[in-house]
């Protein structure tokens, strides 16, 4: 790369910090302030200079966009789920950026879901939201709620045009058509109706951006008329709302990291007060679905890796075992239906599912044919069913829909997601790639499990270039996945990587313990053991290996480029939260209190300030020979603030100014990044882009 654009260099205005008797300078807490023009003025700057360093990709760009797109079947349907008297699905079309949510009646006699012809959309169809027309006007969308009332009349649905996960809730009467004037506004995620469609309830935020009230709406009433319903005054919890699949109980679940309790209305008397399943107990967490006479538990309570039992749903009190701790098999959720339950559950670093048949504890597993893999259920909206749907995807197998007969295990394709062919008109083949289990040495120990995608017959010799991704943190697995804009790496020979360190959830619960609080190196250990090992093993070099995570994944970049700066020629750091130390000391700041639980207090405990200090990538520039590195982030994120990626290449040109950083700041998008799809892909194909330029394949 070559430019004669200068990069811009932040004004220092020191500003200190005194926590346990430690002063702290910061020369770049100015860019903290969002409304002050000369952070918008530097931003601004910094994306100028990113886009002239970059400018030479231009043309990359455009091809990468342009294979995803050619790849990617731009009108389709999803697979419509039946709930009640109506097909549910969703459709794109061709040149839109956003979704359009549908429902079709059922025909007499109909059973089997519907099927479209290459997308179309079906015959009787009803739009409920095109998200396309709701977006008219606006550089961002993002549709929180969308909830359909058992009786099918309303929809409560909400929106975000800005990034910053404040929405703003509305009814829709989809007999007329009708928005109503039910209008709130700074909502969050989550919502439920009554039984009898006559009331909604719904979650609102604090200052600080935490869901902690859960309030009641009678439809056709000013929000002005609304009844809280609970608030929770302890900020390390937050609070949702949901209505049981049975339809038969409002859960309010509320929960801290470590901690949990949730409470009941009958979803036939919702101005009834609240009834608590259990007592909240530090360190305990439950979780409540509804299912006939009784409240299935699924808890931690003496199970590190979860146990499942039930209390009565009349009258909840001691729980009676059904499915024992098993150490090594993580259970996830349990999901009722009117005579199964299914379980979504974890082991030896896979997903899985588990059928408990009638109100017995016999079960057995859903088998799956590939060594790598991640399965989950779909939408399942009705209660009394002997089918479940769910989506099933590998490395090298696109997404896939699938029913499954409870009864006969009869397992039923829906739908595969199609990858057309690419530029050059080849059809995409999964028998060309090759998928791979392997295993890291960490400093301890401890194996560190990998999973590995490339072309057939790739030379274990040093010579492919690798992406290597990681996360690992709040027991986040990142599962085998498939991603067209991966195809255009893995067809210039790249190898991509997932390192499965641990703070992520692939090897039980002991595996995210062992990654937090005052273990919290240890992920950052684990990936750079598998970073090291990937060239031990031959699947790479040192001088072609990159490096990608986002937000907790962000923190993880920072943290291995100061650790081994020499294990990697560039580094991508999406939303990365490399300012953790000054955040998490500051309790006003969205997330802070409830994240103490996931990192510690360095507030209150000088050992964990001591300890965060020694990590957080911010604190720990030193003038070293970085990789080359990328940061995005956006301006209205509010899981992590622009402001830490900012401060962080800011002190990486002063204290390392040979190094090569770029800072790429989305000025109208939140924590997700741009929201259209087609927006998404430039974005993938500029950072794609630049990686392919590192690994000298571009």
């Amino acid at each position: 790369m070559t430019t004669e654009t200068p990069a811009p260099v932040a004004k220092r205005v020191p500003t200190e910090r005194v926590h346990h008797g430690d002063t702290v300078v910061d020369e770049y807490a100015w860019l903290a302030d969002k409304d002050a023009p000369e952070t918008i003025a530097h931003l601004t700057a910094e994306n100028g200079y990113t886009e002239a360093r970059t400018a030479h990709l231009a043309d990359l760009r455009a091809t990468l966009f342009e294979e995803t797109r050619r790849r990617t079947q731009e009108t389709d349907l999803s697979v419509p789920a039946r709930k009640g008297g109506y097909w549910y699905y969703s459709r794109s079309v061709e040149g839109q950026q956003y979704g359009i949510q549908c429902r079709r009646p059922v025909r007499d006699g109909e059973t089997e879901p519907p099927v479209s012809v290459d997308g179309a959309p079906l015959e009787g169809e009803e739009v409920l939201l095109d998200g396309n027309q709701l977006a008219e006007g606006h550089d961002f969308f993002s549709l929180g709620a969308y909830d359909v009332s058992p009786d099918g009349r309303w929809l409560a649905y909400s929106t975000d045009f800005a990034g910053d996960e404040r929405y703003t809730l509305r009814v829709k009467d989809l007999s007329t058509g009708e928005v109503l004037a039910d209008e709130v506004p700074d909502t969050s995620y989550g919502t439920a109706w009554s039984a009898d469609a006559s009331v909604l309830f719904y979650v609102t935020v604090d200052e600080s951006w935490r869901p902690y009230r859960v309030w009641r709406h009678v439809i056709g009433t000013p929000a002005s008329e609304d009844v809280i319903v609970h608030e929770e005054p302890d900020e390390r919890f937050w609070v949702g709302v949901e209505l049981t699949r049975s339809e038969r109980f409002i859960l309010i679940d509320i929960h801290s990291k470590i901690t949990s309790e949730v409470l009941v209305i009958p979803a036939g008397n919702p101005t009834g007060a609240p009834a608590v399943v259990a007592p909240r107990r530090q360190g305990v967490e439950y979780s409540v679905e509804h299912h006939g006479h009784r409240f299935l538990i699924l808890h931690n309570d003496g199970a590190e890796d979860f146990a499942l039992a039930y209390t009565s749903a009349d009258a909840p009190g001691d729980w009676v075992p059904m499915i024992d701790h098993a150490p090594g098999t993580r259970l996830e959720s349990v999901d009722a239906f009117a005579d199964h339950l299914v379980i979504s559950l974890r082991s030896n670093g896979l997903t899985g599912l588990r059928v408990l048949t009638g109100g017995s504890t016999d079960w057995y597993d859903i088998d799956f044919p590939e060594p790598l893999y991640s399965v989950g259920l779909d939408a399942n909206p009705e209660y009394h069913t002997g089918r479940i749907r769910f989506r099933y995807s590998s490395l090298v197998s696109p997404d896939s829909v699938y029913d499954f007969d409870l009864v006969t295990r009869e397992m039923i394709l829906r739908r595969r997601k199609p990858v057309r062919p690419g530029p050059d008109g080849r059809e995409y083949d999964p028998a060309e790639y090759e998928q791979h289990r392997d295993w890291a040495l960490a400093d301890d120990g401890t194996r560190i499990p990998i999973s590995l995608i490339c072309r057939a017959g790739t030379p274990k010799d040093g010579s492919a270039p690798c992406l290597v991704y990681g996360y690992g943190s709040y027991e986040a697995s990142i599962d085998p996945w498939f991603s067209i804009p991966r195809l255009s790496l893995l067809d210039r020979g790249v190898v991509f990587a997932v390192a499965h360190i641990r703070g992520g959830g692939e090897l039980g619960r002991r595996w995210y313990e062992e990654g937090k609080l005052l273990a919290k190196k240890n992920t950052f250990t684990d990936f750079v053991a598998c970073a090291r090992h990937l060239v031990k093993a031959g699947w790479t070099a040192q001088d072609r290996l990159v490096a990608r995570g986002a937000s907790a994944g962000g923190l993880l970049m920072g943290a291995v480029a100061n650790l081994a700066p020499d294990a990697f020629t560039g580094i991508v750091a999406q939303v990365p939260f490399v300012d953790a130390l000054t955040s998490i000391l500051d309790p006003s700041l969205p997330l802070t209190v409830t994240e103490w639980e996931e990192w510690g207090n360095p507030l209150a405990d000088p050992e964990v300030y001591a300890y965060m200090k020694s990590y957080t990538p911010y604190e720990n520039v030193a003038p070293v020979d970085y990789p080359a590195i990328l940061a995005v982030t956006s301006l209205n994120d509010t899981r992590v603030l622009y402001h830490e990626p900012a401060k962080w290449v800011a002190r990486l040109r002063a204290v390392a100014p040979q190094g090569d950083y770029l800072l790429k700041t989305e000025m109208g998008a939140g924590h997700g990044g741009p929201s259209g799809r087609y927006d998404a892909w430039k974005e993938e194909a500029f950072i794609n882009a630049w990686i392919l330029d590192r690994l000298g394949r571009s």
